[in-house]
């Protein structure tokens, strides 16, 4: 496990750099914004679209793995609603308190990281992830919130989602990235260069966004925040290890890498979504804080295993 922290330590070290900066305020909460934003829509998707172009889809869609996945993940999610339910807390905080327990920042932190510590083969697998992530989970939310808001699930909400999951740059650039690959046309090498110069921009641009954003954060509810953190950093891998190893017989590689995917600590858009409904943004803001302190070790410590 020692070899495996130093591995990633570097990777949190520069969360850590983030964080310094943006807790002593010479990195601006407005400057964060636009780093993220540039991550967001041009290093990472510069990323995300070399990495499909030169795939093919048979080598990132593998529907045993996405049903293991989904499998997995919904057992947590609904654990963490049932438990939020018990403790008194309405629909809509259940749905956030979910959200933490299942979503990891895999965009920001996972394809970056485990693509380097696993090798190119965990391309694929991370991908899927972030997919099933993106398409299923992120869009869960919005529909239970509003539905539960409206009273009904009306066509515009399923409307409204499927135009923001068209417009989210990671699930375009990843569509794109396929299509490429599927007119057999090789990228030229000068634009190939571009994106991976651009791309090379994501590591280091996401890792200190993750650590300035949360030198925002608090770390109040502390009770649920660690209930919320124990969840995502060790029931969420747990629960998709024995699906894909013991229900849907995922290949060795490709379950190491979707384990360690769902290792990772609270994404930071749960925490926008939680702010845009006004749903508990300072239990999801203490969540991400410690999840992410915490996943130094765990993290590791997952990974390590494999």
């Amino acid at each position: 496990m020692i070899d495996v922290l130093l591995q990633t330590l570097p990777f949190f070290l520069l969360i850590a750099v983030g964080y310094g900066a943006g807790r002593t305020g010479f990195f601006p909460e407005e400057a964060t914004a636009w780093l993220t934003r540039f991550v967001f829509y041009f290093a990472l998707s510069a990323m995300l679209f070399r990495f499909s172009a030169n795939l093919t889809l048979a080598e990132v869609f593998d529907l045993p793995f996405v049903w293991a996945y989904l499998t997995g993940t919904m057992a947590v999610y609904l654990l963490v609603t049932g438990v939020a339910l018990l403790r008194g807390r309405g629909v809509e905080e259940a749905a956030v308190e979910a959200q933490c327990g299942v979503v990891g920042n895999v965009g920001f932190l996972g394809v970056p990281m485990l693509v380097m510590l696993l090798g190119e083969a965990a391309i694929g697998p991370v991908m899927l992830v972030l997919a099933c992530d993106l398409i299923v989970f992120g869009s869960l939310i919005v529909i239970v919130i509003t539905a539960r808001r409206d009273g009904r699930l009306s066509p515009g909400v399923l409307l409204s989602v499927g135009l923001g999951l068209l417009k989210n740059p990671m699930i375009v650039s990843i569509s794109l990235g396929l299509l490429w690959s599927a007119s057999t046309w090789k990228l030229p090498g000068s634009i190939n260069d571009f994106l991976a110069i651009l791309g090379a921009a994501a590591t280091p641009g996401a890792l200190f966004a993750i650590g300035a954003s949360l030198a925002s954060k608090s770390a109040e509810r502390l009770a649920v925040a660690a209930w919320l953190s124990f969840a995502k950093l060790v029931l969420h891998p747990a629960a998709v290890a024995a699906t894909a190893y013991f229900i849907f017989s995922v290949e060795a590689y490709s379950a190491g890498v979707m384990i360690a995917a769902a290792a990772l600590p609270v994404a930071g858009n749960v925490f926008i979504l939680a702010q845009h409904y006004g749903v508990a943004p300072q239990r999801v803001s203490a969540t991400i804080l410690i999840s992410t302190a915490l996943s130094i070790l765990t993290v590791s410590a997952i990974i390590a295993g494999l």
